[in-house]
């Protein structure tokens, strides 16, 4: 193959990574959920690995749970090609890279409306560049794109028991932009699974969430999702979990935040839904040490893992 500026296959062997060109040429899948972008939330657009050709943006991007990054449309409709792949006696559509003939992956009607298309594609075969370097690095007449539709952002930090369990109902919420769990409220520097389980450190397991404050606001995070999908009447603990890095607690960022908080934690008291009184803190936030990486997505890692936490009525 050629990358679309006239390199030999052989060129691409000595320029990519084993697993770039395995991919780009000889059509091989990387394993899920380890992989570069199948997790990444930033602004900018992906090109081909191989021909620098645009593909993709990130204001396509979302999470189909699959473990690769999964886009619901190329950047322009002439971006890509697709062509019918019956190998491994499988139906499918492949797709590749007009100009540059790289595999990329394969095309699925399963994406969210309205196109309904999941391209399921391959962080080897991208390049991701962001929206800040796109002038530089030549794309500049993509900027319109993000100056345009990138939305606001706003930052809350949870805790209510296992993250585990939080993360998969909080990454899913209208208006969520990302997730990361990780520690927070401790005295302990650099906190590592190991030592909160312990419940000597201070710290919680906690959730930060990025939202889009025009889409859902900090008030109706917390009234809507936070005090209904674990219990905050029951001090250090959610379920069969027991101790300090379990307690349900509000980090805020700000004044505001605190505000809007109080006024949820009174609003949840009196709902009906609690017998006992709410015992969130709610508390100044502190450092946010995210957690390991397999903790990360980790009931999309593992379907049917633990988890105490659903939604109250």
């Amino acid at each position: 193959m050629q990358d679309g500026k006239g390199t030999s296959k052989q060129a691409l062997r000595e320029r990519l990574t084993e697993r770039q060109f395995q991919v780009v040429c000889n059509e091989a899948t990387e394993p899920p959920f380890d992989n570069e972008y199948w997790d990444h939330h930033a602004a900018g657009i992906y090109v081909d690995v191989a021909s620098g050709e645009p593909l993709f943006s990130s204001i396509d991007k979302f999470d189909s749970g699959t473990g690769w990054p999964s886009f619901t449309r190329p950047i322009e409709p002439s971006s890509v090609t697709t062509r019918a792949d019956h190998k491994f006696g499988m139906e499918r559509v492949e797709v590749r890279s007009r100009a540059g003939d790289s595999h990329l992956g394969h095309l699925f009607p399963d994406g969210p409306k309205p196109s309904g298309m999941r391209y399921c594609i391959n962080s080897a075969s991208l390049r991701f560049i962001p929206a800040t370097k796109l002038e530089a690095e030549g794309y500049g007449r993509f900027l319109p794109l993000f100056t345009a539709a990138e939305p606001a952002r706003e930052r809350a930090v949870l805790a209510g028991g296992c993250f585990w369990g939080m993360e998969e109902i909080l990454r899913e919420v209208p208006g969520v932009l990302s997730t990361r769990v990780g520690y927070t409220g401790g005295a302990l520097e650099s906190p590592t699974y190991g030592d909160v389980k312990q419940g000597t450190t201070g710290h919680a397991e906690a959730i930060e969430v990025t939202f889009d404050p025009a889409r859902i606001s900090y008030g109706e995070l917390l009234e809507r999702y936070f005090f209904r999908m674990h219990d905050p009447t029951t001090p250090n603990r959610q379920g069969n979990d027991i101790g300090t890095q379990y307690r349900s607690a509000i980090f805020v960022t700000s004044p505001a935040q605190r505000a809007v908080a109080e006024k949820a934690s009174e609003a949840a008291a009196k709902s009906g839904r609690w017998k006992r009184p709410i015992i969130t803190q709610i508390v100044d936030a502190a450092r946010f040490w995210p957690a390991e990486e397999y903790h990360q997505k980790y009931l999309v890692k593992n379907p049917g893992g633990y988890t105490c936490h659903f939604m109250r009525p």
